[in-house]
């Protein structure tokens, strides 16, 4: 399984949402809370090009926040990537 790492902050209830997502499908993460960290946000944003979390990457590859991972699970396209 390739590693998942997701960004947030604290009290973000998208992030709660996609961590419910990858714990129900029993998929580790690594959780990266970028809170009061304006340089990692910085970084994260130049890398994705969006300001909001969470940013979720399944091994190399930018997938997006909650709406695009629940996206790709009802495509049935989560399972493939994360082989």
């Amino acid at each position: 399984m390739k590693p998942v790492k997701i960004y947030t902050t604290p009290y973000c209830a998208f992030c709660v949402r996609a961590k419910r997502l990858l714990e129900r499908k029993k998929v580790p993460y690594e959780e990266i809370d970028i809170a009061g960290d304006d340089e990692a946000r910085m970084n994260l944003m130049e890398r994705t090009g969006r300001r909001t979390v969470p940013q979720i990457f399944i091994g190399e590859k930018h997938v997006g926040g909650s709406d695009d991972l629940y996206a790709l699970e009802e495509r049935g396209e989560l399972d493939p990537l994360l082989q």
